[in-house]
C-alpha cells in the first residue's frame, strides 16, 4: 500500500535532532527518504518551520522546509518527494501588514511544491479567527489549498492552549465555508471536540500526526495505551467520517515504521486506503501533479 504523510517536518534545529535520536534516526534528508523507501510512503507534506527572504511586499514573510540547503523560490532544492506547507508567523501579523503578508504566500503558492498554509495556534498566541488571518483564508480559497492548523497539547510549556483549542476552527469554517481546513494532531487531548467540529462542517478534516513519539514497537505500545486508543476509535467511530481523516506522522519526533503499525491498529482496516493515501490527494489538491508518473496513472 502506498502511502501519504500529510504531516511531518523537514526542518534542522537541536530540538529536532534530539527527537530524532530519541526515535531512532537522524534528521537528516537521507535517513528520511531513506525510510520512505522502506516503508512505501511516496509523498510528503512539510510544515513550513524556516523563515525565508526579507519581505518583497511589507508582509510577514513566510515559512518553509529547509533540510537539504537553502531554500530557493526560483529553483526548489528540496526532495521531489517532499511538498510543503507554508508557515505562518501569527503573532508577527496585524491590520497593517496582513494584506501585504497574504502576498508573500501568494508567491509560494503560485509554485508546485506549495501545497497548503499552516497556523502554529497555540505556539503563537493569535485566535484561528483573529481577521489577522483572514486575507490567508481568501487566498488559501482563491488556490484551492487547504489551511492546516496546530491544535492541541503545545511541546514544551512556551505554548498557550486557549489558542489551540479544536473548537476555535468551528468559527473560522463557518466563516469561510469553501476553504478546507485541516485540525491536526486531531486536537489531541480534545480528541471529541476536534471530531465534533468535523462532524458539523463538510470542510473541516483531521490529521492523526503527533499523537506518539520514539520508537517502539507498534503492537506492544498499542497494546500498553489501549485505553487512549479505544477512545480515539470510539470518536473516530462515531463519527464515521473516515473520508476526513488523514495520516500524518509528525516526523522526526516519531519513527515512520512504528507509527504506521500503530496506525494501522487505530484505523480500521477497510479504510486504510483513504486514511493512508486517498484522502491527502482530495484535501491536498496540488500533490497529484507532484507525484511520480506511475502514481499519476494509478
Amino acid at each position: 500500500m502506498k502511502i501519504i504523510d500529510a504531516h511531518m517536518h523537514f526542518f534542522r534545529c537541536a530540538s529536532f535532532d534530539e527527537d530524532a535520536r530519541a526515535a531512532g534516526h537522524e534528521n537528516t534528508v537521507e535517513n528520511y527518504l531513506k525510510s520512505c523507501k522502506e516503508n512505501n510512503v511516496v509523498m510528503s507534506v512539510a510544515m513550513g518551520n524556516a523563515p525565508i527572504w526579507p519581505s518583497f511586499f511589507g508582509g510577514v514573510t513566510p515559512r518553509v522546509p529547509d533540510l537539504a540547503g537553502d531554500f530557493s523560490l526560483t529553483e526548489y532544492n528540496q526532495p521531489k518527494e517532499i511538498a510543503y506547507c507554508a508557515g505562518v508567523e501569527s503573532e508577527a501579523l496585524n491590520d497593517g501588514n496582513c494584506q501585504q503578508t497574504a502576498l508573500e504566500f501568494e508567491q509560494l503558492l503560485k509554485t508546485p511544491q506549495c501545497v497548503g498554509i499552516k497556523i502554529y495556534t497555540g505556539y503563537c498566541q493569535v485566535y484561528a479567527y483573529d481577521p489577522v488571518h483572514f486575507p490567508l483564508y481568501e487566498l488559501a480559497e482563491a488556490y484551492d489549498v487547504p489551511v492546516v492548523f496546530h491544535t492541541g497539547d503545545t511541546a514544551g510549556g512556551h505554548g498557550m492552549l486557549k489558542y489551540a483549542h479544536p473548537l476555535t476552527i468551528d468559527e473560522v469554517a463557518s466563516q469561510f465555508p469553501r476553504v478546507k481546513f485541516v485540525i491536526a494532531h486531531c486536537g489531541n487531548p480534545w480528541i471529541l471536540d476536534a471530531m465534533e467540529v468535523v462532524a458539523k462542517n463538510p470542510n473541516v478534516y483531521v490529521d492523526l500526526s503527533g499523537l506518539l513519539e520514539g520508537k517502539f514497537d507498534g503492537a506492544q505500545f498499542y497494546e500498553k495505551h489501549r485505553d487512549y486508543f479505544r477512545y480515539l476509535r470510539m470518536w473516530l467511530d462515531y463519527v464515521e467520517r473516515y473520508d476526513k481523516v488523514l495520516y500524518g506522522t509528525d516526523w522526526p519526533l516519531i519513527n515512520i515504521r512504528s507509527y504506521i503499525d500503530t496506525m494501522k491498529l487505530v484505523v480500521p482496516a477497510e479504510h486504510h486506503q483513504e486514511f493512508f493515501y486517498d484522502n491527502a490527494l482530495r484535501v491536498y489538491s496540488k500533490l497529484q501533479a507532484l507525484l511520480p508518473q506511475e502514481e499519476e496513472t494509478k
